[in-house]
């Protein structure tokens, strides 16, 4: 045997005494001591199951075939065995087997084919005849008194026993009892249908038998409530049935149930006055059975005994298990009523045929027809936007509210009805107001009548009529609602005055319905009407976006407009009508917006011809700064924003020869370029250029600016004075290159914000490269009353534009913001500029350059990948810094380890093809770089190439020197860093440009571009990307077209909108 069948054994070993009795292990030993145990075989074995057989020989020497079952579950050992012996089951025999396997003795033999067939024989034994006739059994039937001196039941004395033909004919109960079945029908010496029935009798006493034991005679309730059916059967099978004490036995083949019978003319007393009798009993045969004539069996009763006549009775099963109560209520007497009671009568009758079938078999009552339930809605309108509403249960002319307790109610009526309904009412809504109240009469009522079960009741029901006509919006200046708010801000009042079909509209009724998506608004008159009409989506979306809808207590219909903002105002008058008071602000909103209506002075003192567009902007600024206002002149590059601005300039101090002095603030590198623009083109301005601190010239601002129209000073030059620049009054505060101050917290903004000045340009033509909050620093420069806190215009803009997408917010912003922003492409207003081609170059690094990169990325990877996932933000420097030399890697490896600078760059090998064949041809070119000091490894490889260069950085001394040899023509190549040399340049002589290695910022590299491309050039400008294939700079071309079109989606309204570089970011340049 192996280990499994060792380990089974031991443990039948240890619960032999918990699987069987003492006394039964007691015999088995005997057949184990004197080998009668014979072929002990393991027929099924695993790891936790085992059967085996055996015959086993008995005294008188015929062997039993016996069968031993073990299953092994956690915790538990099941045993079970079962024998051809007269006790069948856990007997001797089967004790002998486990203990002949767990002692290991008589080793169990193979199992072959002979002993299998022997088991199937036994097996299929029970199919052979009996050696002798089989008897038939009887079942005793006896009625009477009982004599148990512990019976204490009321159960009618009905007791059941089997019965056995003896020798001489007789019925006799010896040899046979209900506990002697199961040996019976091994033996098979009666009929086995006979034996079959009485053994389902026999479970079911096992079952509910309660207090019965052997010896003592169970009564037919021990049986269970399925005692009438298995009489039924076993007399269908031939069991006689012997009746003692009584004569007749019914059994009644279907259950009976309760119920209730009204019969009158019953003398009630001496004066023969009748009264109507209520009986409850059982339906049988016609009759109803109640009082002494019924007894029960169980608690519940689950049968019955029906006194059907003298000495005989009828057996029942009952329909339902009944409790006490209704089983007092058959066995009481019955209920006399008094003809008095008719109205009472009536009432009781509803109640009780909801529990019992109610009628009258001699007919001498009418019972009315049941009353079905009716679901009743009652509306009462308080206008035509309100009402209350109340649902209830209808019966006959009695109300019953649905939470009510009413004996009347029939609730398995009410179940059916709701049921029934195409849908549940809502009975937890009790009133309705505004559009619901709408749909309440549209749509529910009208199919609420047409169920046949549902009544509605409207009290004051409105008379409603639609509305198709186009409102009428009207916006009146009002009185100040806040007197000290009207004191302090430059806000203005006005009262929203709609009409619909001649009738007032409240602003808040509007706002409400858009708001929560209603389709309908209904007023108290009963007149309704479409909320989806473009003026009122334009009206919501201009309260929204101003965020001007002030609550309050005395009048809703009311909104705040700041007198600055213009874009509002535009949008009013499109809107709607405008009082007169409000005309100036309208008229100057539209102007701007649509450059129409604007006063076109003609310029004075400029020298130059203006194209026409710039005649707009120039009209434009004018404008602006006629009423006191500032802006942003947005136009792309090289269109000439400089003429404008200077022209502007010339026109204010020919209409005010007194008026104050423009201070225009420009990047280092672009201060000579607005002295020199001026001299060519406003020969006429005297134009000051600051040049040093306080520290290091001879004359202080305010000296310099007695004596100019126009004072030029740079960025850095402000932040250092700050306080002698704040202390001079302004005609015009002019920002060049306005991103140096898209930094709200930088000190060069703060400086800015001080400044004096009566109007305020700033020009740019990228007024945010990565953040629209960049835009918003701009803004609140040039006109600071739109959105003056920086919070306020990320909760209204730049969450929902780019952090959500979302469509209508940006449409608002665009149109609130189009007043103050003048923006013109190219494309659109100067179609005699050459057009521009741009090619990427994919350069392929060498092997050796490839192994080094390769190398590197694969050490960086996990490191700054490491950095972004822990502190994105705090790790911001690290991280840049390492993708900074990624960058440098790509381009030559010898910008990071001087030991690499045999290995060269593929990159510098392509850009010198290509300047060897262009400088052959005659052309030009501008070569762009982010690192200075691969440029100055390109500048000593062209010059040992013999191809003459100029150079630009941020450590350049002499820009306009440098700019000026490029511009005669002494050397065809520019080599430029892409931070030094991206603004401020016009480099028209130039038709090709190089940008060497890309970066995520597509506002620089347009910079850098535009150098060329703009208003005097008269060629194609050839522009070229060169990206080393299969590095950082594949990524870092994907993510600047993504970042592109955030500024097209806000600026020129196109594209989608994207984010500012984040930690998505980064993580997408190491996919």
């Amino acid at each position: 045997m192996d280990d499994d069948m060792d380990l089974l054994r031991q443990l039948i070993h240890e619960h032999l005494d918990g699987l069987f009795d003492r006394g039964t292990l007691h015999r088995a030993q005997v057949y184990v001591d004197e080998r009668l145990v014979s072929a002990p075989t393991i027929v099924a074995e695993s790891e936790t199951h085992l059967t085996a057989t055996a015959r086993v020989h008995s005294s008188g020497g015929a062997p039993y075939l016996t069968r031993l079952t073990v299953r092994l579950a956690p915790g538990v050992l099941d045993l079970s065995t079962i024998c051809s012996c007269p006790v069948r089951f856990d007997c001797k025999h089967g004790a002998a087997l486990a203990m002949v396997l767990a002692a290991g003795s008589d080793e169990p033999v193979a199992d072959d084919w002979r002993h299998r067939l022997d088991v199937l024989l036994d097996e299929l034994g029970d199919l052979a005849p009996p050696a002798v006739d089989p008897t038939p059994l009887a079942l005793q039937l006896t009625w009477g008194v009982s004599h148990d001196r512990y019976r204490y039941s009321q159960a009618p004395d009905l007791r059941l026993r089997p019965m056995r033909l003896g020798k001489r004919g007789r019925w006799i109960k010896s040899g046979i009892g209900w506990s002697d079945l199961p040996g019976a029908r091994v033996r098979r010496e009666h009929l086995a249908a006979h034996l079959d029935v009485l053994a389902s009798m026999a479970s079911g006493l096992e079952r509910h038998g309660g207090y019965w034991y052997a010896g003592r005679e169970p009564s037919a309730g021990d049986f269970g409530p399925d005692v009438v059916p298995l009489l039924v059967e076993a007399r269908s099978a031939g069991v006689r049935l012997l009746l003692e004490g009584v004569d007749v036995v019914d059994l009644v083949d279907k259950p009976v149930a309760p119920v209730a019978d009204l019969s009158a003319g019953h003398p009630a007393d001496a004066t023969g006055d009748g009264t109507t009798r209520l009986v409850v009993g059982l339906d049988h045969d016609g009759r109803v059975w109640h009082g002494d004539r019924v007894r029960f069996w169980g608690e519940p009763a689950h049968t019955a005994l029906l006194h059907t006549g003298e000495g005989a009775i009828a057996l029942a099963r009952l329909a339902r298990r009944l409790p006490r109560g209704p089983v007092r209520a058959i066995t009481g007497d019955p209920l006399e009523i008094p003809v008095g009671a008719a109205g009472e009568l009536a009432t009781g009758v509803e109640r009780l045929r909801r529990l019992v079938p109610l009628g009258s078999r001699d007919g001498s009552v009418e019972v009315p027809e049941p009353v079905r339930p009716r679901l009743r809605l009652t509306v009462v309108w308080h206008g035509a936007d309100r009402a209350d509403l109340a649902w209830s249960w209808r019966y006959g002319e009695h109300d019953v509210a649905l939470d009510q307790p009413d004996a009347v109610r029939d609730h398995r009526a009410e179940r059916d009805l709701l049921a029934a309904l195409p849908q549940p009412p809502d009975t937890g809504r009790h009133e309705v107001s505004g559009v619901d109240a709408l749909h309440l009469t549209l749509l529910e009522l009208p199919s609420w009548r047409d169920c046949d079960d549902v009544d509605v009741v409207e009290v004051g029901a409105p008379s409603l009529r639609e509305s198709v006509a186009e409102p009428e919006i009207r916006f009146d200046v009002a009185p100040p609602g806040d007197a000290a708010l009207a004191a302090t801000t430059d806000w203005l009042d006005l009262a929203v005055s709609i009409t619909v079909d001649g009738e007032h509209v409240p602003l808040a009724a509007v706002l409400a319905a858009l708001t929560l998506g209603d389709e309908l608004v209904i007023l108290p008159s009963g007149l309704f009407f479409s909320t989806d009409r473009p003026e009122f989506a334009r009206l919501a979306a201009l309260v929204h976006d101003a965020a001007t809808l002030r609550e309050r207590d005395d009048d809703d219909d009311r909104i705040s407009v700041g007198q600055h903002d213009l874009g509002t105002w535009a949008e009013l008058a499109d809107l709607g009508v405008v009082d007169d008071q409000a005309e100036e602000w309208v008229r100057r909103a539209r102007a701007l917006r649509d450059l129409v209506d604007l006063p076109r002075p003609e310029p004075t003192g400029v020298v130059s011809t203006l194209r026409g567009y710039q005649r707009d902007g120039f009209h434009w600024l004018a404008f602006l700064w006629q009423h006191g206002l500032g802006g942003i002149l947005a136009d792309d590059m090289g269109l000439g924003k400089t003429l404008q601005v200077l022209t502007l300039v010339a026109h204010a101090r020919a209409t005010d020869p007194t008026a104050r002095p423009f201070l225009v603030v420009a990047p280092t590198s672009v201060v000579p370029g607005w002295v020199d623009e001026a001299a060519r083109h406003t020969p006429g301005l005297r134009v000051r250029a600051v040049s040093a601190s306080a520290a290091r010239r001879p004359e202080t601002i305010a000296e310099l600016a007695a004596d100019a129209d126009v004072v030029v000073t740079s960025y850095t030059l402000l932040r250092l004075d700050g306080d002698d620049y704040a202390a001079v009054a302004w005609e015009g505060l002019v920002l060049d290159e306005a991103q140096q101050v898209k930094n709200h917290r930088s000190k060069a903004y703060g400086v800015v914000r001080r400044i004096d000045a009566r109007f305020r340009v700033a020009v740019t033509g990228t007024p945010f490269e990565n953040r629209l909050l960049e835009l918003w620093s701009l803004l609140s420069i040039v006109a600071p009353g739109i959105y003056p806190h920086p919070r306020s215009f990320v909760e209204h803009v730049v969450r929902p534009v780019e952090d959500d997408g979302d469509e209508a917010a940006l449409r608002r912003f665009t149109q609130r913001i189009k007043p103050f922003v003048l923006r013109r492409t190219k494309e659109l207003v100067a179609a005699d500029l050459p057009p521009k081609q741009e090619q990427v170059l994919t350069v392929e690094l060498t092997p050796r350059h490839r192994k080094v990169y390769d190398t590197h990325l694969a050490k960086e990877r996990q490191r700054i990948l490491g950095l972004v996932d822990a502190d994105f933000d705090g790790n911001r420097v690290a991280i840049l810094a390492a993708l900074t030399k990624l960058r440098q890697l790509a381009l030559d490896p010898a910008l990071v380890d001087e030991a690499h600078g045999e290995l060269g760059s593929a990159k510098l090998d392509l850009l010198l093809d290509h300047v060897h064949e262009l400088v052959a041809e005659g052309h030009r070119a501008l070569v762009f770089s982010s690192f200075t000091g691969y440029l100055r490894r390109v500048r000593d490889r062209l010059a040992a190439e013999g191809v003459a260069t100029t150079y630009l950085d941020g450590s350049t001394t002499e820009r306009a020197a440098v700019i000026d040899r490029f511009r005669q023509g002494d050397a065809p190549v520019f080599l430029i860093s892409l931070k030094a040399g991206g603004t401020g340049l016009t480099l028209t002589e130039a038709d090709y440009v190089f940008v060497l290695d890309p970066w995520w910022n597509p506002a620089a590299e347009a910079q850098a571009v535009d150098r060329a491309h703009r208003i005097g050039q008269e060629r194609t400008v050839m522009v070229y990307r060169l990206v080393a294939d299969d590095t950082i700079e594949d990524k870092v071309m994907a993510l600047k077209e993504r970042k592109a079109a955030l500024f097209a989606r806000v600026v020129d309204g196109e594209g989608t909108t994207a984010r500012a570089i984040d930690a998505d970011d980064i993580r997408a340049l190491f996919d």
